[in-house]
């Protein structure tokens, strides 16, 4: 039913602007998704670079060896800087990539466009590229507006007017030497050449330094200690200068004087030490003796100090020992069993050491007295003198001498 008022003819116009409203956007539509490819079945792949490219954009194209293969879909940024790739690569050709393709991300030109370029490894797989697959980028080019940054931040740290200068001294110092540069570089690519052939041994041998420059690294706040100190050291020294000077004059002096006394005694010097040659050596057999017996003495240095002073001495009687006689006891320089410590420095509490018998002219057991020794040896040396051998004496008769 239609409302009064209104035609059929007047509900047409409406209609038909409608419908050609519509058509004019379903073309749009289709032609740009007909351009995009959204009606274009695809083969959706990942690839993960370092970065994408100042100038990659969705719908870069993806070729593999000339021929376009897939087009760019979107590109991601992840958490960890790199970027995501993702690829809209055609049915129609994934059978011809492999699964381990390389992937670089170049340009046409300096100035051009980025886009993913796919190559066939050395050795290609048998298996042919995956849905969801993702790839690793080996490369990324670097665009020119990329080298212009760079080099404004190295330029932005240089002064002009040093810069200037430093060009006017090269420029001042290679002036008018063209005949002596041009050999010098002839020269220097006959040196390259020479050496190219020894550049392998060149990398190891930095290869192998490594773990000593990394030595050098640590100890380098040591280095720089041992450096600040000796400057300090030097600055001392030219403080002192002067009495510096004093002292090497006094040295020299000294050294005249005993120049002067040296050589004039020399020989009395030379006898005296060839005097001491025996007991040197003397000393040198015995001194494990003598190290031992002073070692023992070091007791007595570390008891504490006696309540008055003198020295504290602990002496007995010796039932039965032998007076001296002569010449009997004569004593003899004929020792030769070598130094004896008898338990020295360290003798365990309430040990006894043991009486060394030697042929040194007496010997205190010799006549094997066990009692109290009576001297009634006295009549005898009043009526008769000293004369060797034991006392004759009721106790005693029987014995030698």
């Amino acid at each position: 039913m239609v409302a009064p008022g209104l035609t059929k003819r007047s509900l047409s116009r409406p209609l038909a602007g409608l419908v050609t409203v519509g058509t004019i956007a379903a073309l749009v539509i289709g032609a740009a998704g007909l351009f995009n490819g959204s009606f274009t079945k695809s083969v959706g792949v990942t690839v993960l670079s370092p970065r994408a490219g100042l100038v990659m954009d969705p719908g870069a194209k993806v070729k593999m060896i000339g021929v376009e293969v897939g087009r760019v879909s979107s590109i991601d940024y992840l958490p960890d800087g790199q970027a995501a790739i993702h690829l809209a690569l055609n049915p129609d050709t994934v059978h011809v990539i492999p699964d381990n393709v390389a992937v670089h991300v170049a340009a046409t030109t300096v100035f051009g466009a980025k886009y993913v370029q796919l190559s066939a490894p050395a050795e290609p797989s048998s298996q042919s590229v995956q849905p969801n697959q993702v790839l690793e980028s080996q490369r990324v080019t670097v665009e020119v507006n990329t080298v212009f940054q760079r080099l404004t931040e190295i330029l932005a740290k240089v002064d002009p007017t040093k810069l200037n200068h430093t060009l006017g001294a090269i420029g001042a110092a290679l002036r008018g030497r063209g005949e002596q540069l041009g050999p010098a570089l002839s020269d220097l690519d006959e040196f390259l050449t020479e050496i190219e052939p020894s550049l392998p041994n060149v990398t190891r041998d930095l290869e192998l330094s490594r773990p000593v420059l990394d030595t050098y690294a640590d100890a380098a706040p040591d280095l720089l200690r041992s450096v600040e100190n000796t400057t300090r050291i030097a600055q001392t020294v030219t403080e002192e200068q002067q009495q510096l000077d004093t002292l090497l004059m006094a040295a020299i002096g000294l050294a005249d004087v005993g120049n002067d006394v040296l050589g004039a005694n020399r020989q009395a010097l030379t006898d005296v030490l060839h005097l001491l040659v025996p007991t040197t050596r003397l000393a040198d057999r015995y001194h494990e003796a003598l190290n031992c017996g002073i070692a023992g003495m070091l007791g007595f240095a570390h008891q504490p100090p006696l309540p008055l002073p003198g020295v504290l001495v602990s002496a007995g009687f010796t039932l039965g020992a032998e007076r001296y006689r002569y010449p009997a006891n004569l004593p003899k320089v004929a020792a030769t069993g070598g130094p004896h410590c008898m338990g020295l420095p360290d003798v365990a509490p309430g040990s006894r050491p043991p009486l060394l018998v030697t042929d040194v002219g007496a010997n205190p057991a010799q006549y094997g007295n066990q009692g109290i020794l009576l001297n009634s040896d006295g009549l005898k040396q009043m009526l008769f003198g000293p004369i060797d051998g034991p006392p004759r004496n009721s106790f005693q008769l029987g014995q030698p001498g």
